[in-house]
């Protein structure tokens, strides 16, 4: 059939037969569907959806769209762990070796930063000659000797999807859940894995706001990893604050390395073990999660996971310095400036904002052409229902390298400031949990 007889079927509320679905998705992949058309389609499935034969159909080709690499060859369980992206979530980077370091392997093919939300590739790169962009070759070797590797996507790994993610990206398409679950587990799928664990971040700081919409998004990616014969494990998890003290590429790479020291912020150590713990159930070496997190705290109180994080850092080229002084391997900031948040109780943080804070110092990309500086970030001293009391420290430093009269500058501390609601001392102190952890769907 033409593309515009496929377009109209799914339009008018039909369901594409499988082998029309992979034929689509082929003209994708080889460039011979133009844009108009392949948008018209993306609009099509936003209103009309994919069902659960549909989806998974449309993922496994998307997968298929380029190489499905091969790690038969590895006798451990291999699981990759899938976040959907938050403000200050470094949590792959002590978690992978972690994982390791327990005897599960960890092919990790991670991305970017994505709107407000920092990308672990990019926080990888601020350790001083680390590489993302090895060879598939590669990568299989560095999993099957140290046990987890850490790549973007190539060129090879799901084309079709990068096609499509650009597509819905500027024909506001963006938000489809069937369109979300198909690219996140078009690219997990292809990379070799046995199981994977879905960190689904919920929360004015994430993508999904609310835990309904979450859960939906969480049963299409499990339907989709079931029919492809795959273990799926989804950890919904709190983004109504930033995850530790940091947000800023060498600044969570400090935070990651503290946590595989034993210690880091009370969340970041508590979602490294409970997502680690989860894979190392799903990889057969725990018989549930206690025994999973008793694993896993001991890997990062031993020096086990740090010294894995060291082997995989000098096999990717970077500086295994960093393990043991990271202010002397890590870039610095031309600038450390200090914002002093007004006395009161912080009754409310908009996560969401202190991300795009970050991202305007130089942490992340307005547009995709956008340098990043690695250095640029914030380190934050205030939590919610704190009272901050006059004369109190900082709340908040910027790091950064701009020039005092740029504009950036005082447009990220005007974000900073409006991020925290702050009320009389005497107000009700908010509800604040004391775990990140919402709910698990196994």
């Amino acid at each position: 059939m033409l593309p515009v007889q496929l377009i109209r079927k799914k339009r008018d509320g039909g369901t594409l037969d499988d082998a029309e679905l992979r034929e689509f998705v082929a003209g994708v992949t080889l460039d011979v569907i133009p844009d108009y058309q392949i948008a018209a389609m993306l609009m099509a499935i936003f209103f009309r959806g994919l069902d659960d034969r549909e989806l998974a159909t449309w993922a496994d080709a998307m997968t298929r769209s380029g190489d499905v690499i091969d790690l038969s060859h590895i006798a451990r369980a291999k699981v990759d762990k899938h976040s959907t992206g938050g403000v200050g979530d470094k949590i792959s980077i002590p978690l992978a070796p972690a994982v390791a370091a327990c005897g599960v392997a960890v092919p990790m093919v991670s991305g970017r930063g994505l709107g407000h939300t920092g990308g672990t590739l990019d926080k990888l790169e601020s350790i001083p000659g680390f590489r993302v962009d090895l060879p598939v070759e590669k990568f299989a070797e560095l999993v099957d000797k140290l046990g987890v590797c850490l790549i973007g996507q190539t060129e090879r790994i799901a084309p079709a999807d990068k096609r499509l993610y650009a597509l819905r990206d500027v024909t506001g398409t963006v938000e489809s859940l069937p369109l979300i679950a198909s690219s996140i587990m078009s690219k997990k799928l292809a990379e070799g894995i046995d199981g994977l664990v879905i960190d689904c971040k919920v929360g004015k700081g994430a993508f999904m706001k609310t835990i309904e919409n979450a859960r939906a998004l969480c049963a299409l990616m499990r339907a989709i990893g079931q029919r492809a014969g795959k273990r799926i494990t989804c950890v919904l998890t709190d983004m109504e604050a930033p995850i530790g003290r940091t947000i800023g590429n060498s600044l969570e790479i400090r935070e990651s390395i503290e946590v595989l020291r034993g210690g880091g912020p009370v969340d970041t150590r508590e979602l490294t073990s409970v997502l680690g713990a989860e894979m190392l159930v799903l990889g057969g070496i725990a018989k549930d999660p206690d025994e999973g997190r008793k694993r896993i705290d001991k890997a990062l109180a031993d020096g086990s996971a740090l010294e894995v994080f060291r082997k995989v850092v000098e096999a990717q080229g970077g500086d295994p310095r960093v393990c043991d002084s990271p202010g002397s391997v890590l870039p610095k900031p031309k600038h450390r400036d200090e914002l002093t948040l007004k006395p009161g109780r912080i009754v409310a943080i908009d996560s969401e904002a202190l991300g795009i804070a970050a991202l305007v110092l130089g942490a992340g990309r307005r547009t995709k052409e956008d340098a990043i500086d690695p250095s640029a970030g914030l380190v934050i001293d205030a939590y919610l229902g704190e009272v901050i009391e006059a004369g109190a420290p900082p709340s908040v430093m910027l790091h950064h390298s701009l020039s005092p009269e740029d504009g950036r500058l005082a447009e990220a501390r005007a974000m900073i400031e409006n991020a925290f609601v702050i009320q009389p001392a005497d107000h009700p102190a908010p509800s604040v949990r004391s775990s990140r952890i919402l709910e698990v769907i196994r």
